[in-house]
């Protein structure tokens, strides 16, 4: 977040949250914090964090109660209880903004919360009426910084001083453009060494409309820059500068940067206006996307290695019931020395030991048979998993933080699955927080069917939540969710059948085939699997069924 996107974001907030009362604090995650501000138009949350990748200050809807129970939170609402926010200051092209809080408005302020907007050095500070830290979002050491070391307690110190100077809309274009070219640099370095408040993707704007050539504007000489090109960025400039210094900054997804909030079009119909919970959804959004693919990249990772691992344990099990198998050989040639006129008794001895070793090899035999039922058991839940991935990754029709949230339930099932306690004991997990409901559509006669998308929902669907009458799917011989008709609640019909079996194989890593076996059992017929990982069964009666998954795309994505 950049100076004009921070000034725009305070110029809505203060119209917004002045004055209002501090009601909650959550820190749902290391580096944010979110806080709850109610005013006599209802209760506002902002979000503030300090995260090297994205420091920022927005506006958010109603976030879910998650983080109250954090240290930082808990600080927060004891020392800011009852207190009411009355000023929002931000000075110059500082990116420091500082909230002051007093038990009522007209009081001296009594509390300050300061938010450093500096990227990697951002941070959170919450001051006293002697402006002494009371908690902080990220304690500075000494090793880490001889500038400004700051902890609890210590005096409040504020960061160094902006090089360059602050930028005005009253500087002519000579001047403006004989101090960009007081060194043979870029322009790009140029304006961000000479001014205050540059940011590069504020560069990127002014430099022209169009993301490549305004890269190419940035990248050359100010002493190769032709003069209409000169003309052209300080036009943009005064513009800039104009709607920064009347506060008339709007938001607009146009441009060579995701969004700017300056220029002509925050006069038309295509900017926002609300530019503070606008950034919000947009960070959010992003955010999102962002720690979706990082923990899809790492959850394929573990998958891979896990599954290699089983691979290797499977094949050294193979080699070795293969070896059990000749255990005749031994038992033969032991009778072949036994069978000679007079042995010795060393080759008695010998004899003994053969027959040792071939009674050793036929006992071992049921043992490898169960090791490799084990290890075939697991890469069968391997293959589950990885074709759960591939639909959480290739889904188009579902909400971003609804596959962030299936992804972070996958991969801490599949972090169960690889790496089990060593004492047998289960984790605990919050119920609440447990797994979000199976996939719910309803069939053309009004029957509810339920998909798993992992296998906890597998099982819950199937055994938990089945019924008597209740009809379970499952593509034949392949991994994939399993499917069940509720048909407990009404009478089944063909079209309502069909549905099922559709979605079943489309759910299965045979989707892209056109025709698909798929299994349908009464629950009734469902049976767990003693030991096995969640979502294994059995089942006794079936009959196959014939699905199409191509037709079962418009259910899902209406």
């Amino acid at each position: 977040m950049d100076l004009t996107s921070l000034k725009a974001v305070l110029t809505d907030l203060r119209k917004i949250i002045l004055p209002s009362r501090f009601e909650k604090a959550q820190q749902p995650e290391p580096g944010t914090l979110q806080l709850g501000l109610r005013t006599l138009h209802g209760l506002y949350w902002i979000e503030m964090s300090w995260r090297a990748d994205a420091p920022r200050l927005v506006q958010i809807p109603p976030p879910s109660k998650f983080g109250e129970e954090s240290t930082l939170a808990q600080q927060f609402q004891s020392v800011l209880r009852q207190k009411a926010l009355v000023e929002i200051k931000q000075t110059g092209f500082d990116r420091v903004v500082e909230f002051g809080l007093t038990t009522r408005p007209g009081e001296p302020i009594e509390k300050t919360l300061v938010l450093e907007l500096m990227g990697r050095h951002s941070n959170l500070l919450l001051l006293d009426q002697a402006r002494k830290v009371i908690t902080l979002g990220r304690q500075v050491r000494r090793h880490e910084s001889r500038v400004r070391p700051i902890s609890t307690g210590d005096s409040y110190v504020s960061p160094p001083p902006l090089t360059g100077i602050p930028p005005s809309s009253k500087e002519s274009f000579h001047r403006w453009k004989k101090r960009l070219c007081l060194l043979p640099v870029s322009l790009k370095n140029s304006l961000q060494q000479s001014y205050q408040g540059i940011s590069p993707s504020l560069a990127l704007q002014l430099a022209h409309e169009e993301a490549e050539e305004a890269q190419k504007v940035l990248a050359l000489s100010v002493l190769e820059l032709s003069e209409e090109y000169w003309h052209s960025v300080y036009k943009r400039w005064c513009l800039w500068l104009i709607n920064l210094e009347g506060e008339s900054l709007s938001l607009c997804f146009k441009g060579p940067t995701q969004y700017r909030l300056w220029g002509e079009e925050i006069t038309t119909s295509d900017s926002i206006k609300r530019v503070s919970l606008s950034l919000g959804n947009y960070y959010r959004n992003c955010l999102e996307e962002k720690s979706f693919n990082q923990n899809i990249k790492e959850l394929q990772k573990q998958i891979n290695q896990t599954k290699e691992g089983e691979k290797a344990s499977l094949l050294q099990q193979e080699n070795l019931l293969e070896n059990s198998l000749n255990s005749h050989f031994f038992q033969t040639k032991a009778d072949e020395i036994l069978c000679l006129p007079s042995p010795s008794k060393e080759l008695i001895n010998k004899a003994l030991k053969l027959y040792q070793k071939a009674k050793k090899l036929r006992r071992s035999s049921s043992l490898i048979n169960e090791r490799i039922s084990h290890h075939q058991q697991r890469l069968n839940v391997i293959e589950e998993s990885e074709v759960f991935l591939e639909e959480l990754l290739n889904n188009n029709w579902e909400d971003q933080s609804h596959r962030l949230q299936r992804l972070f339930e996958l991969r801490q099932e599949f972090d169960e699955f690889a790496k089990p306690d060593k004492k047998g004991k289960k984790k605990i997990i919050s119920k609440k927080r447990q797994f979000l409901k199976p996939l719910e559509l309803t069939s053309p006669r009004g029957l509810v069917i339920q998909i798993g998308r992992n296998h906890k929902q597998n099982e819950w669907i199937s055994l938990r939540q089945a019924r008597s009458g209740d009809l379970w799917f499952h593509a034949q011989e392949c991994p994939g969710s399993h499917v069940v008709l509720k048909s407990s609640n009404g009478l089944a019909q063909e079209e309502d059948l069909q549905m099922a079996t559709n979605l079943a194989a489309f759910f299965s890593r045979a989707k892209g085939n056109k025709k698909v076996p798929v299994v349908m059992v009464p629950t009734d017929q469902l049976q767990r699997i003693r030991g096995a990982h969640p979502g294994t069964l059995r089942h006794r009666k079936s009959n196959v069924r014939w699905a199409e998954p191509s037709k079962a795309i418009e259910h899902v994505c209406p």
